[in-house]
């Protein structure tokens, strides 16, 4: 009898600590359901969102365009029909499409773009340092322009022809979105011809005046 005394004296003093566990993980549980249910649902959340499309759009559309007509400034004319391989655009040709992909994209939107301009043929136009320069300048005027004389619901507005979704906010995301890719593209050839992007030197001067300041 002492020994089976002991024996369930032994199981019990095992079963409370487990018991203990069974019974925090249940209050914890009950706590987890309770604090989900008093947090507010998502889709009824009014917080004014922190991210203003337009105007981020706007700016950085700008920056790649000075991006891209600076490296077009210090780019030796003669390197302007470089290209990586046959099947690829040259330096000329991907500065012209950056500028053109604002007209073809917008005019999505019903944007006009300019006169004459012909979206399979722009790419080609020229080789002038001067009037790829123009056509950057002008075609970032035009984006400028027409994003600025949308309003919020405009960003809104669905354009079936894209997709179910799609709306002309879509349109503008992706227009930076390839800006930002063909700048890229325009960096690498640079690199692969000992050029530097001016931006860069920029930075590495000033990175040098601080240091010898210290």
């Amino acid at each position: 009898m002492a020994a089976l005394s002991a024996s369930i004296a032994v199981g019990t003093a095992m079963k409370t600590p487990i018991l203990s566990l069974i019974c925090l993980a249940c209050i914890l549980n009950t706590s987890a359901v309770t604090m989900h249910a008093q947090t507010p649902d998502k889709a009824t959340d009014s917080t004014a969102p922190s991210y203003d499309m337009k105007a981020q759009a706007l700016l950085d559309l700008q920056a790649v365009n000075k991006k891209c007509v600076d490296l077009a400034e210090v780019l030796p004319s003669d390197k302007l029909t470089w290209r990586p391989s046959p099947d690829t655009r040259s330096f000329a040709e991907v500065f012209l499409h950056v500028a053109g992909e604002r007209y073809a994209f917008l005019s999505m939107m019903g944007a006009n773009p300019p006169a004459g301009f012909k979206a399979g043929e722009f790419d080609k136009s020229t080789t002038e340092k001067s009037h790829i320069i123009e056509a950057l300048n002008q075609s970032w005027d035009f984006a400028n322009k027409t994003i600025n004389s949308m309003s919020n619901a405009d960003f809104a507005k669905l354009l079936p022809k894209l997709g179910p979704q799609a709306n002309e906010g879509d349109v503008v995301y992706l227009l930076v979105a390839d800006a930002h890719e063909h700048l890229g593209q325009l960096v690498a050839y640079a690199r692969q011809n000992g050029i530097v992007p001016p931006w860069t030197v920029e930075a590495q001067k000033k990175k040098t005046a601080a240091a010898a300041a210290k």
